[in-house]
C-alpha cells in the first residue's frame, strides 16, 4: 500500500506510482469496486503487459485484464488536486477511483491525465484499471506490423498540486533566435486556477544551464477567475553565448516555472529543452544550427525480450545508447509515439528524433481476420469514419503536447504507409492526411509535418506532397517518380535485412544499393535503415528479424560494421567453435532501483577452457539463487538454440528487475560447464526479506497461439515493393501491383531478359496467384518463387504457351515463399496489368 504525506516546501509532488498492483487477466465485474476480493490476483509491478513473458510469437492475448492498488491519502491533501497521470496503457483504459468511474482514455500509444481529486477520501483508497486491447475498426492504428499487447505498459505518477497549477505537459518552449552568438527563448505556459474563487497569478521563468547557472529570468502576471484556464507568452531577454544542442554536444537547459498567488508560492515546474534550429529544404537536406547535417539513422521500435512492451526507461536508455554507439545520429519512431523516456534518451544522449503518430497500414491485404490489425489503414465502414478520424487527431495532439519541448524531435510525422488501405477509402485517406499537416501547424509552427512511407500510390493520387516533409521506404527511395520529389526528403527505410545473430557482417543497403554511392543526391536529407533491433511482429519473424541488434539486445555483425563506418571502430574477433568449459556472467551494471524505471541487463558467455568467448551454444540456466529479482519467466529463465528463449553464437542475454530492495545473487549454469555468479544490489525499498516477502510468481513460458476458424486467406501484392529487369518510362514495376489494371508494367525496349518480382514482405503459404494483363494476347512467361529472395524455384512455365489470354490464375496449394518473379522470354510481350497472392501468413 502507497501511503504519502505532503510537505511543506513541497508545492508539487509527483510520485511515481508503479509498485503494488495487482492483476487478473480477463474481464471481472464488480472488480472496480473497493470491496472486491483480489487476493488471489497476480501481484505486479509496473510497466506490466498482458503477454508477459513474451518471445516475438506472431500471437498474442488480445481481451480484457485488470490492475487494482491501494494506496491513502490523508486529510491535508483532500484540499489539495491530485491527478493520476499515465504514459500508456494499450489501448482502452477504463480508471475508476473507489468504485466511482475517473474516465477513459482510448489509444495505446499515447499518455493521459486524469482529475481524481472529488473521487479520493481520506484513508485506504482503491484505484482500479480495465484495459483492453481488442482490434477496434473505429481505433487508430487498424493495421501495423509489430504486436499489439495490452497493459499498463508504461510509467504511472500521482501528481499533487494546488488548485492553481501548471496544466499536464503544460509549458512549450521553443527558440526563435538560435545562433552560436545569441539566442532567445519563448516559454509559453498553460495555468489552470480549479480554485473557487479568482485569483491574480504570477508566472515566473527562470532559465538555468546545465552546470545550474540562471542565464535568464522574466515574470509576467495573469488574472484567472474560477475555473478558468490560460496560457501566458513570455520570451527572454537576449541570452549571449548560448551552448548549443547538437548531436556531438547535446547541451540542455532547464526552464523553471514558479507560479505565486500574492506573495504564496504554488507550483514550481521544470522543463528540460534545447537551444536550437533546424531547417529543412528541398533542394540541399537537413540544417541543424544553420550547419548541413546528414541524417543516418536507424528505426526502432518499442518491445524487448521477455518483457514485451514493458520495457524499464534504463532499457529504452541503453536501446537509445546503442544506435548512437553505432554511429547513428537519427532515429524514428516507428510507427507511434514512444515511450516518454526515449524522447529524454535522445535529447540526453544527442540522436535527432522523427515522431510519428498511430496512422499506417500493413502490406496489402483485401481481407481482415477478425481481431487482428491486418485491415485497410482507413475504414471501409462509413460509421467507423468520423470516430476513426476523431482518434487519428486526438493521437496527435497528444504527441505533440506531450513530446513538444524535446530538441531532438525535428519532425512530426503523420502516418506510414497509409497507401495500405483499399482503392474506396483513398479519396477520404488524403483529406485526412491535410488535415492533419493542417492540425500539426497549428500544434506546433516550429517543426514540420511529414508524411512517412509515402512511396505510393505511383498515380495522381499520390500523398507524398502533402506535407512539408517526404519520407519514402523501401523501394521508394529509388524509383525515378520519387527520386528528387521537390520537396525536403528522407529515406525513411531502407535495408530489411532478416537475419538470425551472428548475422553477416554488411550494411544490408537493400534499395539503397541500387544508388550509386548510396547517399549522393544533395538534396536528399538522410536514411534510417530497417531496423534498429529485432521485434515481436504479427507478420512473423521474417519481418521481426530485421534488426542489427537481436531481440535479446546483443548486436549482430551488422552493428559492428556501421559501428566500423561511421565510428571507425574496427569490429571484435568473432568467436567460433571450441569446447564449452565455462560461463562467464556479466551486467551493464551492478545496482539498480526498484521502481520500475530501473533494470540490470544480464549477458551469458560460453567459454572455452582458457576462458576464450566460442560461438557454441549449449543450454544455459539462469536462477535468483537469493535475494529480490525476477525475469519475465519469474525467479528462473532457461535458453536453447532451439526454442524462443534463445541462446545463439556462444551467448544469450536478459533483463532482471526487482520491486524490493536488498542483494541478489544470480547464477548462470550448464551441464558440464563452470557455473558463473553475480551480486546485484536493488536499492531503493522496501526492504527484501527471505522467508516474509512474497516470491515473484513463476511464469512458464508457452508460445501464444490464438484460434483459428480454418484458413486466414488474404490476398496480397496491392502495393508492396516490386522491382523489374527494367521498365519503360510511361510504365513502371508498381503499376502492375497498384490493383488498377488499366496501368501495367512494360519492360524497357532491347530488354531480352526481361523479369519482374514483387516481396510481399511476409512467409506465406501461397494459395493461388492471379496475373492480368493489359490486353489479350498470347503471353509465355514461367512464374517462380522464393522464400529468401535469393534461391528460386519454377511453379509454372508457360513458355511454351500458345493460347491467347489476359489473365490467368496458378493453383499453389499451399507453397511458403515470400517473393514471386515472373520472367519473359519474348520481350515483346513483357507486360503485367495486376498481379496478386492469396496465401496465409505463416510463422
Amino acid at each position: 500500500m502507497l501511503t504519502f504525506s505532503t510537505k511543506a516546501q513541497e508545492v508539487r509532488r509527483r510520485l511515481i506510482f508503479n509498485k503494488d498492483w495487482k492483476f487478473m487477466m480477463g474481464d471481472h465485474p464488480a472488480a472496480d469496486t473497493p470491496a472486491y476480493e483480489d487476493s488471489r490476483w497476480e501481484q505486479v509491478s509496473l510497466p506490466h503487459s498482458f503477454s508477459i513473458p513474451y518471445f516475438q510469437s506472431p500471437d498474442f492475448y488480445t481481451g480484457y485484464g485488470w490492475y487494482r492498488k491501494y494506496f491513502t491519502v490523508t486529510a491535508k491533501e483532500l484540499g489539495r488536486k491530485l491527478n493520476i497521470e499515465f504514459e500508456g496503457a494499450f489501448q482502452v483504459a477504463e480508471v475508476f477511483i473507489n468504485g466511482k468511474r475517473a474516465g477513459e482514455h482510448r489509444g495505446g500509444y499515447t499518455g493521459f491525465s486524469l482529475d481524481i481529486s472529488r473521487l479520493v477520501q481520506a484513508g485506504e483508497n482503491v484505484v482500479a484499471v480495465r484495459v483492453n486491447n481488442i482490434w477496434d475498426p473505429a481505433l487508430a492504428p487498424r493495421a501495423g506490423e509489430h504486436v499489439f499487447s495490452g497493459g499498463i505498459y508504461r510509467d504511472v505518477y500521482l501528481v499533487i498540486t494546488d488548485p492553481v497549477h501548471v496544466a499536464w505537459c503544460g509549458t512549450f518552449v521553443t527558440t526563435p533566435q538560435v545562433s552560436r552568438l545569441a539566442a532567445t527563448v519563448h516559454v509559453a505556459t498553460e495555468i489552470q486556477n480549479q480554485d473557487s474563487i479568482a485569483h491574480a497569478v504570477k508566472v515566473q521563468t527562470v532559465i538555468i544551464d546545465k552546470a545550474g547557472k540562471t542565464v535568464s529570468q522574466f515574470s509576467s502576471v495573469r488574472t484567472l477567475a474560477a475555473g478558468d484556464i490560460a496560457t501566458v507568452d513570455q520570451i527572454s531577454p537576449v541570452i549571449p553565448g548560448p551552448m548549443l544542442w547538437h548531436p556531438d554536444h547535446p547541451h540542455l537547459y532547464t526552464a523553471l516555472t514558479t507560479l505565486y498567488v500574492g506573495k504564496r508560492r504554488v507550483d514550481e515546474y521544470t522543463t528540460s529543452f534545447g537551444i536550437r534550429s533546424i531547417r529543412w529544404t528541398a533542394d540541399q537536406g537537413f540544417f541543424l544550427n544553420g550547419e548541413h547535417l546528414y541524417l543516418q539513422g536507424a528505426n526502432v521500435h518499442q518491445d524487448h525480450a521477455g518483457w514485451g512492451d514493458a520495457v524499464t526507461n534504463a532499457g529504452i536508455f541503453r536501446d537509445v545508447q546503442m544506435m548512437k554507439d553505432a554511429g547513428f545520429n537519427f532515429i524514428r519512431g516507428s510507427h507511434y509515439p514512444h515511450d516518454p523516456a526515449f524522447y529524454e534518451a535522445c535529447d540526453r544522449l544527442g540522436i535527432l528524433f522523427w515522431s510519428e503518430n498511430v496512422l499506417w497500414g500493413i502490406g496489402g491485404s483485401d481481407r481482415q481476420p477478425e481481431g487482428y490489425w491486418n485491415g485497410s489503414t482507413y475504414p471501409t465502414d462509413e460509421k467507423d469514419r468520423a470516430p476513426f478520424e476523431a482518434s487519428v487527431e486526438q493521437q496527435l495532439e497528444e504527441m505533440i503536447r506531450i513530446h513538444r519541448n524535446h530538441p531532438s524531435v525535428i519532425a512530426w510525422c503523420m502516418s506510414n504507409e497509409p497507401f495500405f488501405t483499399l482503392q474506396q477509402t483513398m479519396a477520404p485517406l488524403r483529406k485526412l492526411l491535410t488535415r492533419l499537416v493542417t492540425l500539426t501547424h497549428q500544434y506546433d509552427p516550429s517543426r514540420p509535418a511529414a508524411i512517412g512511407g509515402a512511396q505510393r500510390p505511383l498515380d495522381s493520387s499520390r500523398i507524398d506532397k502533402i506535407g512539408d516533409i517526404v519520407g519514402y521506404n523501401g523501394d521508394g527511395a529509388t524509383l525515378a517518380v520519387f527520386l528528387k520529389p521537390g520537396v525536403p526528403s528522407v529515406v525513411t527505410e531502407y535495408g530489411s535485412t532478416t537475419a538470425d545473430r551472428p548475422g553477416n557482417y554488411e550494411p544490408g543497403w537493400g534499395d539503397l544499393a541500387k544508388d550509386s554511392g548510396r547517399n549522393v543526391y544533395p538534396w536528399r536529407s538522410g536514411q534510417a535503415i530497417w531496423c534498429g533491433f529485432d521485434h515481436g511482429s504479427i507478420a512473423g519473424s521474417r519481418l521481426g528479424r530485421m534488426g542489427l541488434v537481436d531481440y535479446f539486445r546483443i548486436p549482430k555483425r551488422a552493428w559492428y560494421w556501421y559501428r566500423n563506418h561511421y565510428r571507425h571502430i574496427p569490429p571484435p574477433e568473432w568467436p567460433v567453435a571450441g569446447t564449452p568449459a565455462a560461463l562467464r556472467l556479466t551486467a551493464d551494471k551492478l545496482i539498480a532501483g526498484t521502481d520500475g524505471t530501473d533494470d540490470i541487463q544480464l549477458r551469458v558467455t560460453v567459454l572455452d577452457n582458457k576462458g576464450t568467448p566460442i560461438s557454441n551454444s549449449p543450454p544455459v540456466t539462469l536462477s535468483i539463487v537469493t535475494g529480490p529479482g525476477e525475469f519475465p519467466t519469474g525467479t528462473a529463465i532457461q535458453f536453447n538454440g532451439s526454442s524462443d528463449i534463445r541462446i545463439q553464437d556462444g551467448q544469450a542475454a536478459i533483463e532482471c528487475r526487482s520491486g524490493y530492495a536488498g542483494i541478489t545473487i544470480v547464477r548462470a549454469t550448464s551441464p558440464g560447464l563452470k557455473p558463473a555468479e553475480l551480486r546485484l544490489n536493488f536499492k531503493g525499498g522496501p526492504a527484501y526479506k527471505e522467508e516474509i516477502t512474497p516470491r515473484v510468481q513463476n511464469r512458464t513460458y508457452a508460445r501464444f497461439t490464438r484460434e483459428k476458424k480454418g484458413k486466414e486467406l488474404q490476398v496480397f501484392g496491392r502495393n508492396n515493393p516490386t522491382s523489374a529487369s527494367s521498365q519503360d518510362a510511361r510504365h513502371l514495376s508498381g503499376y502492375a501491383a497498384d490493383g488498377n489494371e488499366n496501368t501495367w508494367w512494360q519492360a524497357a525496349a532491347g530488354d531480352t531478359s526481361a523479369w519482374w518480382k514483387i516481396d510481399v514482405e511476409k512467409r506465406l503459404a501461397m494459395e493461388e496467384i492471379h496475373i492480368s494483363f493489359p490486353s489479350k494476347n498470347i503471353y509465355r512467361y514461367s512464374v517462380e518463387l522464393s522464400e529468401d529472395g535469393r534461391h528460386w524455384k519454377t511453379v509454372d512455365d508457360r513458355t511454351e504457351n500458345k493460347e491467347a489470354v489476359q489473365e490467368s490464375t496458378i493453383r499453389l496449394h499451399g507453397i511458403i515463399a515470400g517473393a514471386v518473379r515472373i520472367r519473359f522470354p519474348i520481350p515483346a510481350y513483357a507486360k503485367l496489368a495486376d498481379v496478386t497472392i492469396t496465401g496465409e501468413v505463416k510463422e
